[in-house]
């Protein structure tokens, strides 16, 4: 199919019809089929040029000045639509619905579809590993309605969260491709600087709208059903997304079947800087190495990938649940169950996002080739689950049920290795359908026909040189060199001259032709009705089957939590009633993978007595990952894993809260203090006592001074707050804290020097640390030696003329660690420098005593 440019200018019909969609979709990209091509004109030219790398060109005229164009080939133009929604655009694709042979003017088009980067479900443009999520939100800094929809799987959920710092946190842990809010907001929120944010109008966030069209979406008479009926903010957001599905995709919804109420009381919450310092699923560097998820994540499927990534973000304190799926991995260890059940899990493939695709009618052979597949390894999956005794394994048993009937149909349908596209046909087997058989051998028996006009024309003609063949634009012809041409029998009809030959039509070929043409498109025609129609029949199953993936995503995270706990050597936590968190040889998840020397395991042991460890040593001692190991042990607990410690006893926690590290917001003009400042806030207002808190090396960003007081003060708050706390320091005057607060604790992680070398021994002991090795760390760090010289010459003049301290006593009398001196420490102090103008002598006794008084108050 070719495009036609003739009078290609503004007025043109075809470009009147172009107007007239563009018109209806002003911010998007279109995608405007001519032929074999998807055109862009206009500044939609120019910015898919740009950002695609393509040619610009031009055509016609407007206004006096060339149309700018750009192309891109149909049959390509997944690729391209995936960088476009990765760089964040929309895209409408605008294809031809009417018959180009039968159109007068320009064929008839519409809008087929709008690809945004939120409601995408074509696989190749999906990141397998990861939810693509689209978000509303609507009401005010008091109280928040958030919707969230993966429509790659038709999870659907609702929530109300109070104030900003709640919504925030939660967006980032669902990380949304598009975030949608009303257009009568005021500018500059916070929430518009995340990627995908756009405004809708305010109308398509009614609620009383929104509450109608959800019963009518889930065919119910309200939504009491789904514990949502009071949530009138989120439901008016639930609306506005689904009114946006539906514009997007053009077709009805049949795979969101119900709305999940969400409530943050239900999990334990993490704000953005903990989930960021945590290493969850994004390194600090933005990639997935070394991240938890890459340690314990060796799912099977896709599907399960995503689920672990789930439950990882949203860890919960429902103890009934936890203990179930601890149960469940306990079960699948015995026997090593999980060893049976990977490799079926393994044959299963994506099942989540190819019944969304079905749902949406754009599902392609291929997924139908793989459910084929998947519905054909449920039986043998499902009779390997028969002696798991566990409740939680049985009721997901149940759900993994077989579908015999469909299993039958699709595989007497779709030819073992179907194309991509059903587009040219070729997707259905021989047999599955009588009518479509006989209109292929028509069509297929065509060559033979040929080859037999052929000889016989020879036969008859007696021109050896004659040959039968086809092309698109001219059909069926017989051919002639030009100087055998005045030879073609009578009934040879002219029908196109060529340099060197002519071609001819007889009417025996030309019938021939109409029949075995008509064959062909009837055949396509045939075989897409009977595609969808397949489509149907799975619409018709998608209920039963999407309760059937769910299972089968949880049953592969809990044999790959099985696994993991067996190869990585991770033993089975035990809730408690009474607040507590003892671990016994813990250690770092993460780290101990990447270390090529054996990890040094470490205890921690925090309950209603001691609710604080100040802990010191030097730097590279192994501070930060005491701490984080234990945010990762306490965390793994929550979503029901086995932890790597020896032994696990803990507490349902409410919040974890990470200050580790320092970086600055520049865009959002904060200095590293004031990021550090603003986090230390969020703790210090929302840890309760039930709260894990991890404080690592706090007020160090501003003078010494101002640094320990921040530092002692937030302690000592937290300590009353009775939030079970880790906190590091290099500030070690706050190791007297345990004197004025019974519940804090120090210990250290000890280091010793060999040869003027620091040598770390990683362990944690009791007690404050004796000295930082701050010397000792710079010089294994390549500073050089004079300077390092230089320093200890400055380090011995200070420890000389600083101030000196009084050695703190520890609780059984004897003394603690000294208070290491401070660089800063030898500034003169106001009421020394008063004392050194007084002459005891000038005074008399009433005078010194007074004095003595003045200066006590003023220490």
């Amino acid at each position: 199919m070719s495009k036609d440019f003739s009078d290609f200018s503004q007025h043109t019909p075809m470009m009147q019809q172009y107007w007239k969609l563009k018109r209806e979709h002003p911010d998007q990209l279109m995608f405007y089929r001519m032929g074999d091509f998807y055109e862009l004109f206009y500044e939609d030219a120019k910015k898919a040029a740009k950002l695609l790398d393509i040619t610009l060109t031009a055509r016609g005229q407007s206004a006096g000045q060339s149309i700018p164009m750009a192309g891109i080939p149909f049959h390509s133009a997944e690729g391209y639509l995936a960088k476009l929604v990765k760089l964040g655009q929309s895209v409408v694709i605008c294809e031809q619905i009417g018959d180009p042979a039968t159109s007068k003017g320009p064929v008839e088009r519409q809008v087929v579809r709008i690809i945004t980067p939120g409601t995408i479900s074509d696989e190749a443009l999906l990141d397998e590993r990861q939810d693509n999520l689209l978000t509303a939100v609507l009401g005010d800094e008091r109280l928040f309605g958030l919707a969230v929809l993966d429509i790659t799987s038709g999870r659907f959920s609702v929530q109300e969260l109070k104030g900003w710092d709640n919504l925030l946190a939660e967006l980032e842990r669902l990380n949304p491709a598009e975030l949608l809010y009303p257009d009568d907001w005021p500018t500059g929120l916070p929430l518009e600087k995340r990627r995908g944010a756009h405004r809708r109008a305010p109308w398509d966030f009614d609620r009383d709208s929104a509450h109608k069209s959800l019963c009518q979406q889930f065919a119910t008479q309200d939504l009491k059903g789904f514990g949502c009926e009071g949530l009138t903010l989120a439901i008016g957001a639930a609306g506005c997304l689904l009114a946006y599905a539906r514009e997007t995709q053009r077709t009805a919804l049949p795979h969101l079947r119900s709305l999940r109420h969400e409530r943050l009381d239900d999990t334990v919450i993490l704000d953005g800087a903990s989930r960021r310092n945590l290493e969850l699923d994004v390194n600090l560097s933005g990639g997935r190495d070394n991240t938890l998820q890459s340690v314990i994540d060796r799912c099977q499927t896709a599907m399960g990938n995503r689920l672990l990534g789930r439950w990882l973000n949203r860890p919960l304190r429902d103890r009934a649940v936890l203990v179930a799926r601890q149960d469940s991995i306990a079960c699948l260890q015995e026997n090593y169950r999980f060893e049976q059940l990977q490799p079926q899990l393994k044959e299963i493939g994506d099942v989540e996002r190819i019944l969304a695709r079905i749902g949406l009618r754009n599902a392609r052979p291929r997924d139908l080739a793989r459910l084929r597949d998947a519905l054909a390894a449920l039986p043998q999956l499902q009779a390997g689950m028969q002696d798991l005794v566990v409740p939680h394994l049985n009721q997901l048993a149940e759900s993994i049920r077989t579908y015999p009937e469909l299993a039958e149909l699709l595989a007497r349908a779709i030819i073992d290795n179907p194309p991509a596209v059903i587009r040219d046909g070729g997707v259905l087997k021989r047999g599955y359908d009588a009518e479509l058989d006989e209109l292929l051998s028509l069509s297929e028996n065509a060559g033979q026909f040929l080859m037999d006009l052929e000889a016989r024309e020879k036969e008859r003609t007696g021109l050896p040189n004659l040959k039968v063949g086809y092309n698109r634009i001219h059909g069926y012809y017989i051919e002639l060199p030009r100087v055998q041409a005045e030879q073609a029998p009578a009934d040879y009809i002219r029908r196109q001259t060529l340099k060197g030959a002519e071609r001819f039509i007889t009417p025996e070929l030309k019938a021939f032709e109409d029949k075995a043409l008509s064959a062909k498109s009837r055949a396509l025609a045939r075989e897409k009705a009977l595609y969808d129609e397949l489509l149907e029949i799975l619409i018709g199953e998608l209920a039963p089957l999407q309760e059937t993936a769910a299972a089968l995503a949880e049953l592969d995270v809990l044999a790959n939590l099985a696994e993991r706990a067996l190869n990585l050597d991770l033993n089975r936590p035990r809730f408690v009633d009474e607040p507590c968190m003892r671990i016994q040889q813990g250690r770092h998840p993460v780290v101990e993978q990447v270390l090529d020397t054996p990890f040094v395991a470490n205890d921690l042991a925090l309950d209603d007595a001691t609710r604080m460890l100040i802990i010191t040593g030097p730097n590279m001692g192994g501070k930060s990952t005491y701490m984080r190991q234990t945010a990762l042990i306490v965390l793994l607990a929550h979503i029901g894993s086995f932890v790597p410690a020896a032994s696990c006893e803990l507490s349902l926690v409410d919040r974890i809260f990470t200050r580790i590290g320092s970086s600055d917001d520049l865009a959002g003009g904060r200095s590293t203090f004031m990021v550090e400042m603003s986090e230390t806030a969020n703790i210090l207002h929302n840890a309760s006592d039930r709260s894990l808190v991890l404080m690592d090396e706090v007020g160090r960003g501003t003078s010494t001074f101002d640094g320990l007081s921040l530092a002692w003060a937030a302690a000592e708050h937290l300590a009353r707050l009775r939030a079970f706390t880790l906190f590091a320091t290099h500030y070690f005057e706050l190791t007297v804290l345990p004197e004025s607060e019974p519940v804090v604790a120090n210990v250290h992680l000890n280091a010793t020097e060999h040869n003027d070398r620091i040598v770390f021994l990683h362990h944690v002991l009791p007690g404050p640390a004796s000295q930082s090795y701050g010397l000792a760390v710079a010089q294994l760090a390549g500073v050089p030696t004079a300077v390092i010289l230089r320093a200890r010459e400055h380090l011995a003049r200070l420890e000389t003329t600083s101030l000196p301290h009084e050695t703190p006593r520890a609780k059984d009398g004897k003394s603690a660690a000294p208070i290491q001196n401070d660089l800063f420490a030898s500034l003169p102090h106001p009421v020394l420098e008063e004392l050194e103008r007084v002459d005891p002598d000038d005074l008399s006794p009433r005078q010194a005593l007074e004095l003595l008084y003045t200066l006590k108050k003023r220490i």
